[in-house]
C-alpha cells in the first residue's frame, strides 16, 4: 500500500471500500508528473462533512466530496498535493438512489478529488468536459462504466 495517501476514516461506517481499493484508485487518477505526491483522503459523517462545506463552500448539506489542492509547493512537504474529504453517509445514499454499485460511486469520487488536486475543475462547460472525460477514461481502465450516461 502506498504510504503516501494517508486515509483518515471518521465516518463510523462499517461499510467503507478497503483501505487498498481507496489507495488503488487515488494512484489511478495522479498524472505521472504527481506519482510521488503525498494525499490525505479524510473520510467523515454527515456532520463533519456539512461543517466543511458550510464553511469553504457556504452551502447549508453535506457534499459526497471536497477537495482541498495545496496549490503551491510547501517547504515542510514538498510533494504534498492536498486533502480530500468524502462524506461515506452521502456516497451511501447517492448511489442508492442513482442505481450505481457503492465501490464504483466511491472509485468515481474518489477520481474527481485527485483530479481537482491537479487542477482539474468544473466552472465552465469547456473545462467540465474535460474533466469528465478524464474520469469517465480512468474508470473503465478500471472496469467501471461511465458515471454520467443516464439508464
Amino acid at each position: 500500500m502506498n504510504e503516501m495517501i494517508e486515509i483518515q476514516d471518521a465516518s463510523n461506517m462499517d461499510s467503507l471500500p478497503a483501505k487498498k481499493m481507496l489507495t488503488e484508485w487515488v494512484e489511478k487518477a495522479l498524472q505521472k508528473q504527481y506519482q510521488d505526491a503525498e494525499i490525505t483522503l479524510r473520510i467523515v459523517d454527515e456532520v463533519e462533512g456539512l461543517s466543511l462545506n458550510k464553511r469553504w463552500r457556504k452551502k447549508k448539506s453535506a457534499t459526497n466530496v471536497l477537495s482541498f489542492p495545496v496549490g503551491e509547493i510547501l517547504e515542510q512537504a514538498p510533494n504534498f498535493l492536498g486533502d480530500i474529504v468524502i462524506c461515506a453517509p452521502v456516497v451511501e445514499r447517492e448511489a442508492n438512489e442513482q442505481g450505481k454499485t457503492f465501490d464504483a460511486h466511491w472509485a468515481h469520487l474518489i477520481i474527481h478529488g485527485v483530479l481537482h488536486l491537479q487542477g482539474y475543475d468544473h466552472k465552465s462547460d469547456e473545462k467540465a468536459n474535460i474533466m469528465e472525460s478524464k474520469e469517465i477514461l480512468i474508470l473503465e481502465e478500471i472496469g467501471y462504466t461511465n458515471p454520467y450516461k443516464t439508464k
